[in-house]
């Protein structure tokens, strides 16, 4: 029988072997920025669960899987990261409050894990972990239902997990043509090969001594993971729903309507209420099939297009010149509410945290390139600020993510805006209207801050073939939006052919945040060229970022 001690030791030898073999995760990442990587992510989440976990003993299976939920969802790093705390979510419903694991609730936990990751993923991308979560589920049922035993069960589960890993490259061709499986998946079934050594052999996996939990910066790339979205509807419906308790439907039913008529749909339930924000061209709809969940409060539908757009940034405030170090919050103590709204940014680097601060922001949680902060640092960062609101500002995608599982579990009112890139987050502060409704704001600074192109220059963590571009290791990456547009060994011919790319006939400012690798000598340098090339069409600000990773960071309005 699998019992509580059993279920422990499996999740913490998954935590082991999964930190043992992070950086072959890392490796399998097709984009060769080093940024903040799969394998980290995923091994840093379950670290955290871990630590939890070797603090009881002698409890039910039920509670074990509650207690490992709870901390993956707080230690949830990157999108791979949070669809990892998600799966073992559905995994804790599954089990129950059940002292022992059975075959029965083995098969409904991968199931459920299944279902709560895909719900949470507004665009499921097929031949990701997802994928591969959900061919072990199947297999997972196909088994119990014809009559095996627990551990056949999982075996099961891990015959279609991996079977499901190799194909992989056939569902997304950038992985085929990189000659690799998902990163995700493949993270997927090391944590569940570790824990079947437990519960099959009675051998727990130790840990190599791999310091999974502070992976050194030249070890860290950039995992894998698109998230786009755009306001295309009219009206921005947002209201509270007092659940009926005779109401026996899942607020789960309301989400799924409200994504066939509108996006950015926001869900958020506990046992009394449901938050609701859906952006649609039908609020009535909206409405009307919330109204069968239980009563209605706080009922606000603004029409975005009509709403005027806030002025440009005062581009001065851009030209100071920041501190060498930053007031950074380590030590987080909870504060009471002082004000109606504050702001919580993720930054790496002393010149930008700073800026930030200078922009308004109360807490920067350190952060984003080289290290992605887990929900349980933003959640932290977000309690300490002392506001009734709190904007929170990822200012990288892959964290979007992690912020947002803060939501539900926050005291005060979190908004979450979608900035993908530090100039992304920036100008979002500067469209902050201290007069205007949160929900306002949230509109205005989310369409200011996707106006924003971004450039970065970097340096290629290996070898690789990718977007076109044969890429040696140690060479200058210039990325656009994201993507690769050249390739280089010069820094200043780079920062110029990406200015080139960036710069048209209507662009007004241009802001370069140069980093921690570049001395003073060589922005001032490269500063020079560029106010000799395009000074007299556009204003020029050079700013000290300081941050790791890389050496410019290029925003153009």
């Amino acid at each position: 029988m699998i019992n509580g001690d059993i279920l422990r030791d499996a999740i913490i030898s998954a935590a082991n072997n999964l930190a043992n073999n992070r950086k072959q995760c890392d490796d399998l990442n097709i984009f060769p920025v080093p940024d903040g990587d799969t394998g980290t992510n995923m091994s840093m989440t379950l670290a955290n669960s871990a630590r939890e976990l070797e603090k009881i003993s002698g409890e039910t299976a039920g509670k074990v899987a509650s207690v490992n939920a709870s901390a993956l969802l707080r230690g949830a790093r990157g999108n791979s990261g949070v669809i990892t705390s998600l799966l073992f979510r559905g995994f804790a419903k599954g089990i129950g409050d059940d002292e022992f694991v059975t075959a029965e609730n083995i098969a409904n936990a991968f199931v459920l894990g299944v279902e709560a990751a895909y719900k949470a993923v507004m665009k499921p991308t097929e031949g990701t972990i997802l994928t591969v979560a959900r061919v072990a589920s199947e297999y997972a049922k196909e088994a119990y239902e014809s009559g095996k035993e627990a551990l056949e069960v999982f075996e099961a589960a891990i015959e279609g997990a991996e079977k499901a890993l190799a194909e992989t490259p056939e569902l997304l061709p950038v992985l085929k043509k990189a000659g690799v499986v998902d990163a995700g998946g493949f993270g997927f079934v090391l944590i569940l090969k570790g824990m079947l050594s437990v519960l099959k052999d009675g051998v727990m996996i130790k840990s190599s001594n791999v310091a999974a939990e502070e992976p050194e910066q030249e070890e860290s790339r950039n995992a894998a993971g698109e998230f786009e979205t755009e306001i295309t509807f009219t009206y921005c419906t947002e209201f509270i729903v007092n659940r009926n308790p005779e109401c026996e439907k899942e607020p789960n039913e309301l989400r799924l309507y409200l994504e066939t008529i509108g996006d950015c749909v926001v869900v958020v339930d506990d046992d009394e209420i449901i938050k609701v924000h859906v952006h649609t061209d039908h609020p009535g709809n909206a409405i009307e099939n919330a109204l069968t969940f239980g009563a209605l409060v706080h009922l606000k539908i603004e029409n975005m297009r009509d709403q005027h757009e806030r002025a440009k940034h005062d581009a001065q405030q851009a030209k100071k010149k920041p501190a060498k170090s930053a007031d950074r919050t380590e030590t987080y103590t909870p504060v009471e509410p002082e004000k109606p709204v504050g702001f919580v940014s993720v930054c790496a680097g002393d010149g930008l945290a700073e800026l930030f601060k200078d922009l308004g922001v109360d807490t920067v949680v350190s952060g984003g390139q080289t290290m992605n902060p887990s929900t349980d640092d933003i959640l932290k960062a977000i309690e300490t600020t002392p506001a009734e609101t709190v904007f929170v500002l990822p200012n990288n995608k892959n964290i979007i993510m992690a912020a947002e599982q803060a939501i539900p579990i926050s005291t005060r009112k979190v908004i979450v805006l979608h900035t993908r890139t530090i100039p992304q987050g920036i100008t979002a502060m500067l469209n902050f209207d201290p007069e205007a409704e949160d929900e306002a704001n949230a509109i205005e600074m989310q369409k200011a801050a996707e106006k924003i192109a971004t450039g970065q220059i970097t340096f290629a963590a290996r070898d690789s073939d990718f977007d076109g571009h044969k890429i040696k290791k140690g060479e200058l990456m210039a990325l656009l939006g994201g993507k690769i547009i050249n390739v280089d060994t010069d820094l200043e011919r780079s920062v110029m052919k990406l200015l080139k790319s960036m710069i048209k006939k209507d662009s007004e400012f241009v802001t370069v945040i140069y980093g921690e690798d570049v001395t003073e000598e060589q922005a001032l340098a490269i500063e020079a060229k560029v106010q000799e090339k395009y000074g007299d069409k556009t204003e020029i600000t050079f700013i000290n970022g300081g941050q790791p990773v890389y050496y410019y960071i290029i925003s153009v309005e």
